[in-house]
């Protein structure tokens, strides 16, 4: 999520469809999906093609499959047979039983009790809901009834176990949400019958201000907290936007509501305190907290508009998280230990309002000087690492910026350099940052966000690449870069004389390599010179390999490469050769210096480049000889790792004969290689 950039992508044949959710099972850690109900697909991450992955065809179509951190995956057939996934591998095409006749299912979750696991479902047949519960390991299943109300129907279920009991959360048509208890059997092996209706009991209704919240989706957040998403309803007219909400089942009251600026899918998850939604092409993430406080939650009830104790809300409307800014004052807590305990929580009361989000914090600065802002900014910088720290950061830069365009001269330069060299902050937490450096040039910005950043968007990256290959190197010479990247290896050029710098490995030069061996190193080393010295200065280079330790998805960025224009994707090419010779001069193939590229880095680039200006180049003069030098540089290296394959399996033999070898004996061997 934070490097905003998809890890892999996998597409099903034209005409197949993926018929059920794709889970990912914990102990192998591969993927698991089903396409057109019956085919079963398992694949790990670096497999590329899904065509060529694991394929079974089942004996009856799949609803659901369910992924368990310690029980593995569990499969429920849409007859309302279960089987965990090892036992289905063994006979893909076993007969699966039909459990339930003349139903749907509705909903499913599974959950671990002990070292079992327990899949829950609940079907449809006409008006009533049935509950099934199977331990598919101990072939034990469970069938309830659930209580018919005829005034209202169950629109979304959701579940969790505790004390091998289930809790069964119902959120009906009528704006309720029940509760139904349904104890675990423990009986070893068995069927129930549907003779035992399950009662259930009110345990919320989403009434807020006059309102009532019609919900879309129900998750659990704790044993006291429940959040739903939906919309508020008054006289049965609809009022304003959806609305994500967090109710506080313990005390009966709503803990925290916020309207959502955009429409969503009306799902919502829960997943180690965030929640996740769906708008549009934007998946949303939420961080949240849950404290169980009676006082808090009054007092949270009262004034809706004060500090959410509860939740650190997304600024929806930005899209930027909003994260609690604790102040930096020391409790009395600590201060006074012996206090009795009505002074301490009165004491915990008093001090609640002094924290702060980052968001209320940023708008009390929002009228201050520069000074302040600033002075405030470094004292944040200067504090004790939070887990919302950097989250923090992010906003205040992000305040920081807007202030910048709203005042064309104003421009800390040396603060956002301190700032981003300093701190491990990402793109998305100052989506603006480098779109500010590129306004103001401050070349020396984007070089360290590129160099620092995980999640830059190609085309961020693209525009950062055309703009440096566009400056000229006069230009650069006055501006500060940091050239550790490159000053180890590059070729530079002092007083109009060049001056060769050459990789030298404990004191053993290509000089020394060619007086001593008598090889057809020549030949070689004049494919080399076809490199040249480095056809961009110092501080271009830098800033070209800061481009090259960009995370990227080649999807992405290669449209974007295919607009740079031909005379830049040209020097850009031959700055990618030069260091690629430079890599391939000795053995180790890699650069001396800090945030040097990697060959691999250099030769993805080159593919990269390749793949999106080739035809430009072909049809370019100037290009002919680069690329047939390429081209020759590139066999020549083929041909040579061929020859090492060649001896591999001699050299093999010397190091196991080595290891054969007593070292007290001394002996003279003659090794034949053929």
């Amino acid at each position: 999520i934070s490097d905003q950039k998809p890890l892999g992508c996998w597409s099903v044949k034209h005409g197949q469809i993926l018929t059920c959710p794709v889970v990912c099972n914990f102990e192998t850690h591969e993927y698991i999906a089903v396409h057109d109900k019956r085919v079963l697909r398992i694949w790990k991450n670096e497999d590329i093609n899904l065509d060529k992955a694991f394929k079974a065809t089942l004996s009856a179509d799949v609803y659901r499959i369910h992924s368990l951190p310690l029980g593995g995956p569990v499969v429920l057939f849409k007859g309302g047979g279960v089987r965990t996934l090892d036992v289905l591998l063994e006979a893909p095409q076993q007969q699966i039983e039909h459990v339930i006749s003349g139903e749907v299912i509705r909903w499913s979750g599974a959950f671990m009790e002990g070292q079992q696991p327990v899949l829950i479902f609940i079907t449809q047949k006409d008006v009533e809901f049935f509950v099934y519960v199977q331990k598919p390991k101990l072939n034990s299943l469970h069938r309830y009834r659930l209580e018919y109300q005829k005034s209202a129907k169950p629109m979304c279920f959701t579940a969790y176990l505790t004390d091998q009991t289930v809790t069964l959360l119902s959120l009906y048509s009528n704006d309720c949400v029940y509760q139904v208890l349904i104890p675990l059997q423990q009986d070893t092996e068995g069927k129930g019958k549907a003779n035992k209706i399950l009662s259930k009991s009110l345990l919320l209704h989403l009434a807020m201000s006059g309102a009532v919240l019609r919900g879309t989706s129900l998750v659990v957040l704790d044993k006291d907290h429940i959040a739903v998403l939906g919309c508020l309803y008054a006289f049965g007219k609809r009022l304003g936007r959806e609305s994500l909400t967090i109710w506080n089942t313990k005390f009966k009251i709503l803990q925290t509501s916020e309207e959502l600026p955009r429409a969503t899918s009306g799902q919502l998850w829960c997943y180690e305190e965030k929640f996740f939604l769906i708008q549009g092409k934007v998946l949303t993430v939420i961080m949240y907290k849950c404290e169980t406080s009676l006082a808090a939650a009054v007092g949270k009830l009262k004034d809706r508009a004060g500090t959410s104790l509860f939740l650190d809300w997304n600024t929806v409307e930005d899209e930027e998280l909003v994260v609690s800014f604790q102040s930096q004052k020391p409790v009395a807590l600590k201060a006074e230990p012996k206090m009795n305990l009505r002074s301490k929580r009165r004491t915990v009361a008093e001090e609640q309002p002094e924290t702060l989000t980052a968001g209320k914090f940023v708008q009390n600065l929002k009228s201050a000087p520069t000074f302040v802002w600033e002075t405030e900014l470094r004292a944040l910088m200067a504090a004790a690492p939070t887990p919302d720290l950097l989250a923090t950061i992010g906003c205040m830069v992000t305040a920081l910026t807007d202030r910048c365009k709203k005042n064309p001269k104003y421009y800390p330069q040396s603060l956002l350099q301190e700032i981003v060299g300093t701190h491990d902050l990402s793109y998305s937490l100052c989506p603006d940052l480098m779109a500010l450096a590129l306004e103001k040039k401050d070349m020396h910005l984007l070089q360290l966000c590129l160099e620092r950043f995980p999640d830059i968007p190609e085309e961020v990256t693209y525009i950062c690449l055309k703009a440096f290959l566009s400056i000229s190197d006069a230009s650069l010479r006055g501006i500060d870069i940091d050239v550790d990247s490159v000053i180890c290896y590059i070729d530079v050029q002092l007083d109009g004389e060049e001056v060769k710098t050459e990789i030298v490995e404990n004191g053993f030069s290509a000089e020394m390599e060619q007086d001593m061996c008598d090889t057809k190193l020549p030949k070689e080393s004049h494919l080399r010179s076809h490199a040249g010295s480095c056809p961009v200065g110092l501080q271009k280079a830098a800033l070209l390999n800061a481009v090259l330790h960009s995370a990227y998805t080649e999807t992405f960025l290669l449209p974007h490469l295919k607009n740079l224009p031909a005379q830049q994707a040209i020097l850009f090419l031959r700055y990618l050769y030069y260091l690629y010779v430079k890599c391939s001069e000795k053995v180790n193939i890699t650069l001396p210096g800090i945030h040097s590229p990697t060959i691999s880095q250099i030769m993805d680039w080159m593919c990269l480049l390749l793949d999106a200006q080739f035809t430009v180049m072909l049809m370019l003069p100037e290009a002919k000889e680069l690329l047939s030098n390429l081209h020759k540089f590139v066999r020549a290296q083929v041909r040579f790792y061929s020859e090492l394959n060649k001896i591999e399996g001699s050299l093999q033999e010397l190091e196991r004969l080595n290891h054969l070898r007593e070292s007290q004996t001394y002996s003279i061997e003659v090794l034949e290689i053929i």
